[in-house]
């Protein structure tokens, strides 16, 4: 091997390419060029650099062919220990990308790549061999000042950008060290160079208040303050309802209605009304039609599609909608005339839907109610409560009674009810959290879930017959490998789950959460669960929802907080006015794709920035608490520690290196931590006492040691 690379290439290539000796393994091709073991990574060298020309491929047998492998292209996502993903619809399963083959890229480039290896049932791996265009193009972080020399770096929030920014004095903007800045990378740092970048804006110091949720809000490149055009044209269009507004509406102000939300909400777009028909049960589901307010490609309209979705972060909500409509017309606040598309079900005593009308509205909103009053009135038969709403008791007697028929029916169906304890956060007015405690999920939670989710099925399954363009949200069902692991680690506590031969059923899920429910693995096994479920999103064809068990799903009850809710009202007012044309058909056709990814995408990225808040909050207020103990439950296990969740959702680490008492081994297939001279044993799902050891802002980390360990 001692001809030039590229001879090299050539001599393999005609090699492998004579039928004589096609396919061949790495170790007939290295005896038979006579390589010593000593030079083979040389060899290796050029076999990589043939596959990624495509001049040979690599078998599912490790067999070296002819043949130009075929070039694949999807979206690469990084992880915080070096490989990564590339995920790409048209292929079906995900391709793992090692460190070593990702090529220079960074979580969210659009790349190409070729597939190394295809083991049947298990995990594709590929390698990157071109970057198509860049994900990301700037990055928001902490800029450090190299200490007497005349320049710096930025050190990246987002951990999956992997390298620190060189940022040279005259490209640094002022900023002094400790300054959060948003910089724009100006290199991605080819040929084993830093990135280097150059400031664009300073936030203010890693200390000042509010500065730590502004660098997420700029890291996820989340929208702010609307501009003075979108604020005028809400402005003009917010009137009062007028005579005309109602015309050709069936009105309905007559009917006894109450809203249900949290204490804070002020974004009020469902109200609900519910009475009996001898045996049936007529229940009206009331939406705040937007459309009317919301014209299709408006200035609103388009900066309602570019956002897609409100994003809530700890200390304040950015709307998909300026306040003066979604906190003012658009609200269906009590005592006010509101324009609304209601769904008004006949509900038998099965909980089957036996007949449903969609229609224009004019409502009139009694009393705004909050789930902690509901519950005060159904749960704990508060006296002064009941009294002070004694005309809308029997209303909310009728909704408990018909929520238990609709739950009741779900769970038949084998409907999976994730029930986790949400975080809620209590923050000073300096934006300090001052308490963390799960979210109270009640009787009246639950009653709006459930008439919400009946009247999305509703909806999604009249217009699904009609064969109309529309905006389903689906979920398909988990990849068989992941539920086969998940049967296998539920093994360890004694449970077991059928996975029949190409079909999974939502139902087999189900029956595991409710046997696993009031023991101590619950949260753990929940949790699991869920990551074994793909994610929903929205699509113009309906393919069913797997973890609801439902045949047809829709948003239809949210308008004022996700776009999708407003795109099918603006389908459905117009199927009801008659204007459901083939031009408007081809419209909608045209248009719905490219409307359900945006929202699927901006849906992900206002769920991954509220997470990184909590997170932050999280970590913040657990530094008051540094030195103190806690109970948790070990909540994950990997070879470098284990993390432990606190009954107030609070995550956080105990690293190996921390685990003072025993040098500790971890068994992946049990997950357990066996201590190697005392045998003790650390298992998933197990109570353990810990002591805080630090908590990091910056990185959004919390650090346990085991208390007892520690004594």
């Amino acid at each position: 091997m001692s001809q030039t690379f590229e001879k090299r290439k050539k001599v393999i290539y005609d090699l492998i390419c004579d039928d004589l000796y096609v396919p061949m393994k790495f170790k007939e091709l290295a005896m038979l060029l006579q390589v010593p073991r000593e030079q083979r990574d040389g060899l290796r060298e050029v076999l990589e650099a043939l596959e990624t020309d495509g001049k040979i491929c690599l078998s599912k047998r490790g067999k070296y062919c002819k043949g130009a492998a075929k070039h694949l292209t999807g979206v690469y996502r990084g992880s915080l220990r070096g490989f990564g993903f590339v995920v790409t619809e048209d292929e079906g399963r995900d391709v793992f990308i090692g460190e070593e083959d990702k090529n220079g890229a960074f979580d969210g480039d659009r790349v190409e790549f070729i597939i190394l290896r295809e083991p049947d049932q298990k995990r594709r791996e590929g390698r990157i061999v071109r970057i198509i265009s860049r994900g990301i193009t700037r990055v928001v972080g902490i800029y450090r000042k190299k200490e007497k020399q005349n320049y710096g770096f930025v050190i990246p929030d987002n951990q999956k950008f992997t390298q620190d920014v060189f940022i040279s004095a005259e490209k640094s903007k002022g900023a002094v060290d400790g300054h959060k800045v948003v910089a724009e990378l100006t290199s991605y740092g080819e040929g084993g160079r830093k990135p280097e970048g150059k400031i664009t804006e300073i936030l203010g110091h890693v200390n000042d208040p509010g500065v730590d949720i502004m660098s997420i809000v700029r890291g996820y490149d989340l929208p702010e303050a609307f501009s003075e055009k979108i604020l005028n044209q809400a402005e003009r269009v917010a009137k009062d309802v007028s005579e005309a507004d109602m015309s050709g509406r069936r009105d309905i102000r007559d009917w006894q209605m109450v809203t249900i939300d949290g204490e804070d909400a002020k974004d009020l777009d469902d109200a609900v009304s519910l009475t009996r028909e001898g045996d049936c049960y007529i229940l009206g589901v009331h939406i705040a039609d937007v459309t009317n307010y919301v014209q299709e490609n408006s200035a609103l309209d388009r900066e309602a599609l570019a956002r897609g979705t409100s994003v809530y972060l700890a200390d304040r909500v950015i709307p998909m909608l300026p306040h003066r409509l979604s906190n003012g017309i658009c609200s269906l606040n009590a005592g006010e005339d509101r324009l609304a598309l209601s769904c008004i079900m006949t509900v038998n005593q099965k909980g089957i839907v036996i007949g449903h009308e969609i229609a224009e509205t004019v409502i009139h909103v009694d009393r705004r109610m909050t789930y902690t009053s509901v519950k005060k009135i159904l749960e704990d038969r508060d006296p002064a409560e009941m009294e002070n709403y004694r005309e809308l008791v029997p209303l909310f007697e009728r909704m408990r009674d018909l929520s238990r028929i609709l739950r009741e029916r779900r769970r038949r169906r084998g409907s999976i009810d994730f029930d986790f304890p949400e975080a809620k956060l209590v923050l000073d007015e300096a934006g300090k959290p001052v308490e963390i405690k799960p979210y109270d999920r009640n009787v009246a939670t639950k009653i709006i879930e459930d008439f919400m989710l009946l009247a999305n099925e509703t909806v999604a399954e009249d217009y699904y017959w009609q064969e109309l363009p529309f905006l389903y949200r689906t979920h398909e069902a988990p990849e068989e490998e992941k539920l086969r692991t998940l049967a296998a680690f539920i093994n360890n506590f004694g449970y077991s789950m059928h996975i029949g031969v190409n079909e999974i059923r939502p139902k087999e899920i189900q029956k595991l959460l409710a046997r696993v429910e009031d023991t101590p693995e619950e949260a753990l096994i929940c949790r699991l669960a869920l990551r074994s479920m793909k994610q929903a999103r929205y699509m113009p064809e309906n393919i069913g929802h797997f973890g609801l068990a439902a045949n047809y799903y829709t948003h239809f009850t949210s308008p004022i907080r996700r776009y999708p809710d407003l795109q099918i009202h603006r389908i459905i007012k117009d199927n009801l006015r008659g204007r459901m044309d083939e031009k408007k058909i081809e419209h909608y056709q045209s248009i719905l794709p490219e409307v359900a990814k945006h929202s699927s995408e901006t849906e992900r990225r206002a769920e991954e920035a509220e997470r990184e808040t909590l997170k932050l909050k999280k970590a913040e207020y657990m530094q008051q608490h540094i030195g103190e103990e806690f109970e948790g439950v070990i909540s994950g296990m990997t070879k470098w520690g284990m993390y432990v969740e606190l009954p107030n959702t609070v995550e956080g680490m105990v690293h190996v290196t921390n685990m003072t008492d025993d040098h500790y081994d971890y068994y992946d297939d049990r997950y357990e931590m066996v201590g190697v001279h005392t045998n003790k044993t650390y298992k998933l799902g197990q109570k353990v006492r810990v002591r805080v050891l630090g908590a990091d802002r910056l990185l959004r980390t919390i650090d346990f040691e085991m208390a007892d360990d520690a004594r």
